[in-house]
């Protein structure tokens, strides 16, 4: 599912408009980025948690000339699904 199919589905769902259902995923998705970009975290009972996660520097190869290079620390962004969640995959 795209965003598109996503948006179709919340319309449908919700009962409100496609543009209305856009707003409303951009919002959703927004505040979660923001949150996550201060360094918080947010729980969905049910759905599951988005957090950030420091990965640290390390060495990797060029896989075109095998080379060592240096592969800079950097926070990433992950998900753990809720336990409704787990049950449903």
């Amino acid at each position: 599912m795209n965003k598109a199919e996503l948006i179709d589905a919340i319309a449908a769902e919700a009962g409100i408009s496609k543009a209305q259902a856009k707003v409303a995923l951009d919002s959703v998705t927004n505040n979660i980025g923001g949150a996550l970009a201060k360094g918080g975290k947010v729980s969905l009972v049910g759905f599951g948690t988005f957090s950030v996660s420091e990965r640290g520097a390390r060495e990797g190869r060029n896989p075109q000339t095998g080379a060592t290079i240096k592969i800079a620390a950097k926070k990433v962004a992950k998900f753990k699904a809720g336990a409704e969640l787990a049950g449903k995959l």
